[in-house]
């Protein structure tokens, strides 16, 4: 049978304590033990369905762990605070001082900062390189190298990574191939094509309401009980424990997500091509115009499209902040760092998300000062927003 996360996700049912049709929610942070064997098999890891400590496990995070892993289709999962505090610990896990990773140069700002500024205090390397090109990355590898980490789409210039072809490298070079999958869920499952772990931040599209920030891991039952290990484990350790109250919350709103995959990328197709006959340079993983546009539509789950991110250029940082103001000002959206909120946002990711990265190399990637990076939103009529987008463009001389 064909994987489809959407069915995978529709299939979970949990009953809550008392016949709820949501899952009752563990508010607490300590739980007690009728025996003391039990508290101690259960902090040894022994006792299934037994809970001791929140920082440790709750009801409520296993139950999102449990439908996240079925989203990305690996054996199990581990949610915690933040996008941030899923991948450092993941990297942390797999990584020691001396050892080496490979890494996409075009990344979220925050884990281009961790790696080029934190990770080396640690005694570990990485060098980034155009994830584009298999053979670029291949001759990136040294005997120290250990992981091989990329974003589906990267963020913001969305290039697309092979994953299939980063697969046969990886396992050729005994390597770990990390794979952020955070502006692609449901439309991509990066384990199907050969990943190891998989992360997501949460806070974006698989929440969706933009109150709530938090980050999972998807990985092998071996890999996240190491990341759970009370001795060694890194998210143990390091401690970013996903509340679960924000858990609980996330937990609904993913039932949603299907339906709102698919609608932030119709808006988004549409726009896309709707701006690039206008003229304007138009980057979506949609475009034939893409580079990536052949590889991409050979890795999505068609039924969910190419995804709501897209970016066009408007030549200079003062036209893209004259516009994004404009824009804002006329309801279109809002002027904000994030993504996969029900409205339209935008920010110039030179001088926001991606303002880590020094500006010799965003100039060397290709991230220019007047790009600007669109989630697009889940407007019912995406014609009239396109109307009102283009009447600012033209009211700024733009187009």
């Amino acid at each position: 049978m064909k994987f489809n996360p959407a069915d995978n996700i529709q299939d979970l049912q949990y009953f809550g304590e008392f016949g709820g049709v949501n899952p009752s929610i563990s508010d607490s942070s300590t739980y007690t033990f009728l025996s003391a064997k039990t508290m101690f098999d259960t902090f040894e890891g022994n006792m299934e369905g037994c809970y001791l400590y929140s920082r440790h496990s709750s009801p409520s995070n296993l139950y999102l762990d449990k439908a996240l892993a079925a989203m990305e289709g690996t054996e199990t999962a581990n949610v915690s605070a933040s996008g941030m505090g899923a991948i450092t610990p993941t990297l942390l896990q797999l990584c020691e001082a001396g050892d080496h990773i490979v890494s996409s140069r075009t990344i979220y700002g925050g884990t281009y900062a961790f790696l080029k500024n934190f990770a080396p205090r640690l005694g570990i390397k990485t060098t980034f390189v155009d994830i584009t090109k298999l053979e670029v990355v291949e001759a990136a590898i040294t005997p120290e190298t250990k992981v091989l980490y990329c974003e589906t789409v990267s963020n913001p210039l969305l290039e697309v990574a092979d994953i299939a072809g980063l697969s046969k490298i990886a396992k050729k070079h005994n390597l770990k191939l990390v794979v952020d999958n955070t502006f692609s869920p449901l439309s991509v499952t990066p384990i199907k094509l050969g990943a190891d772990i998989v992360i997501h931040s949460l806070t974006k599209y698989i929440n969706g309401s933009s109150d709530t920030v938090g980050g999972v891991t998807c990985a092998s039952q071996e890999f996240i009980n190491s990341l759970k290990n009370v001795n060694s484990g890194a998210s143990m350790l390091l401690g970013p424990t996903m509340d679960s109250m924000r858990s609980a919350s996330v937990m609904k709103n993913l039932r949603t997500l299907h339906l709102r995959i698919k609608q932030h990328s119709h808006n988004a197709a549409y726009l896309a091509e709707r701006f690039e006959k206008d003229g304007l340079k138009t980057v979506y993983p949609g475009l034939k115009s893409h580079p990536s546009h052949q590889l991409y539509k050979s890795m999505i789950n068609p039924e969910y499209g190419f995804g709501g991110m897209m970016t066009l250029d408007v030549g200079t940082l003062a036209k893209a902040n004259e516009l994004m103001e404009l824009m804002q000002a006329r309801n279109l959206g809002y002027l904000a760092v994030s993504l996969g909120f029900y409205k339209t946002l935008f920010s110039a990711p030179g001088t926001s998300t991606s303002s880590e990265i020094p500006l010799d190399e965003q100039a060397e990637m290709g991230l220019t000062d007047g790009l600007i990076r669109f989630s697009i939103g889940l407007d019912n009529d995406i014609e009239r927003t396109y109307k009102m987008m283009k009447n600012c463009m033209i009211e700024l001389g733009i187009l």
